[in-house]
């Protein structure tokens, strides 16, 4: 087999473990309070590699106007954003039943 064709399949295999993995993830939405009062939104549950959430997040902060970081696999955005951040991992394919907004 060419080395072409077998790097675009195991390019199509790792897409479609991660489309399986985000239907079967178990994604918690919750708030902290953080240092002086501030409101923060965690995620956590998101099974996706470093860089998939990295770009995951950049497109999160970007739509809902804040900061953020992510951090050992848990995506910490500033101010209370639980709904949006709901709606926006459903637009990225993942299950509504799957997320649970605490």
């Amino acid at each position: 087999m060419d080395s072409t064709v077998r790097k675009d399949l195991d390019e199509g295999f790792q897409d479609i473990l991660a489309e399986l993995d985000r239907e079967e993830a178990r994604v918690k939405i919750r708030m902290e309070m953080r240092r002086f009062g501030k409101p923060t939104t965690v995620i956590e549950g998101i099974k996706m590699s470093e860089k998939d959430m990295h770009e995951l997040s950049s497109k999160m902060k970007r739509a809902l106007a804040t900061g953020g970081t992510v951090k050992d696999g848990i995506m910490i955005l500033q101010g209370d954003h639980r709904e949006s951040a709901a709606k926006m991992l459903v637009e990225h394919g993942f299950s509504q039943s799957a997320i649970e907004v605490i």
